[in-house]
């Protein structure tokens, strides 16, 4: 099986630790910048990343503020799925 794109496998171990509680609502996530360092990807793989968990409603972006959790009752989430997030946030 293939591996997953870089977008897909970080947003899903965001995702994880937003449903898990490790990230609160209203918790700031970091900067684009501050991402893109952390996982060796580029600026417009975070941003993909960004939007897939805003489609999902787990965050709110706020142009000039960051992106932040959203609260429980917002979130769309996908069906349940048993592997581990391959990235560590």
């Amino acid at each position: 099986m293939a591996t997953p794109p870089d977008y897909v496998r970080i947003s899903d171990a965001y995702a994880a630790a937003i449903v898990s509680g490790r990230l609160k609502p209203g918790e700031k996530l970091p900067s684009i910048a501050e991402m893109s360092k952390r996982y060796t990807v580029g600026a417009t793989t975070i941003k993909m990343v960004l939007v897939r968990l805003e489609a999902r409603r787990l965050v709110r972006r706020h142009q000039g503020k960051g992106t932040f959790v959203e609260p429980s009752e917002r979130w769309l989430l996908p069906d349940r799925d048993d592997d581990e997030p391959e990235f560590e946030i």
